[in-house]
């Protein structure tokens, strides 16, 4: 059986990771990104060029998105040359991998259904490293039809979990960033306490495995913070903006998030510094350096 046409909209780092994956994979992909050169960066290993949102629809079966803003979403849907500016669009589905406003997200699924095109939110963790390798963690929301159609393609990309309808999925992004964007702050916190008595921090994730502080972000972000490489994997500014949203969502239920409202202020702090094209990792920076 021939694999679905899979167009791609955001070739950015994340974007870049899932189209070199389903290339790798078997897929044809046809992409566009409003950043030109990341359009021609794409041609390099595969990916075929698309002249709008629109375009790309028109080409393709089954069509991704991962965008860095809720607006962004929006206009790619409904802007000028955007999935619904022409026709081609019903009977396909729309599968967005980015992490945006819940309420809006449902709002365009309705507007796409409206329009005969189906539409899955699947978020993701892992970055980009993971979106290459096809190890990232995808949690989505939509029908059941939807998530049986998708969910061949969603094999080669990571582990696929339905978590109920339209909307489901980013509400469980939103779990997702509640626990891995204050473990920045924690783990650089714990960096500092390892430095600044002296250890070899390179080992503390070794011997730290096999107990409750043990995990897969921690051996990543030790490196990285030990190393002070803090060149993007994510942006620094992508980390405030999902944290912004995190705080928008639990006073929208009236819930007390107070450590995530400390690492909302500590990344205002970080992007306030000039630091937003950084990795999240930069958070560390915050601290002193031992000894200073």
């Amino acid at each position: 059986m021939p694999q679905p046409m899979i167009g791609f909209i955001g070739l950015g780092l994340m974007g870049a990771g899932f189209t070199k994956r389903l290339i790798a994979t078997g897929h044809r992909v046809i992409g566009f990104d409003v950043v030109r050169e990341k359009m021609e960066a794409a041609r390099g290993w595969g990916v075929e060029s698309a002249a709008s949102p629109a375009d790309v629809v028109a080409r393709s079966d089954v069509v991704l998105t991962c965008l860095t803003t809720t607006k962004d979403l929006e206009e790619v849907v409904e802007g000028k040359d955007g999935v619904i500016s022409e026709g081609g669009f019903k009977g396909k589905l729309l599968v967005d991998h980015s992490t945006a406003d819940i309420d809006t997200v449902k709002r365009l699924a309705g507007v796409l259904a409206g329009k005969g095109m189906a539409f899955v939110d699947a978020p993701v963790s892992g970055g980009p490293g993971a979106a290459e390798t096809g190890t990232l963690a995808i949690m989505a929301g939509g029908s059941a039809d939807a998530i049986a159609k998708v969910a061949p393609v969603m094999a080669h990309l990571g582990r696929f979990t339905h978590m109920g309808g339209v909307g489901a999925g980013q509400a469980t992004k939103l779990v997702n960033q509640a626990l891995v964007l204050t473990n920045y702050c924690v783990i650089a916190e714990a960096l500092r306490i390892a430095e600044a008595y002296g250890i070899d921090a390179a080992k503390v994730p070794e011997a730290l495995a096999q107990g409750h502080a043990g995990s897969n972000l921690l051996p990543v972000l030790f490196e990285r913070m030990i190393a002070r490489d803090f060149a993007p994997r994510g942006y620094a500014r992508q980390v405030l903006k999902d944290l912004e949203m995190l705080n928008d969502a639990a006073k929208a239920k009236h819930l007390p998030l107070p450590m995530a409202e400390q690492a909302l202020t500590l990344f205002r702090l970080l992007n306030a510094q000039g630091k937003s094209e950084l990795d999240g990792a930069a958070v560390m920076t915050l601290w002193p350096e031992a000894g200073a």
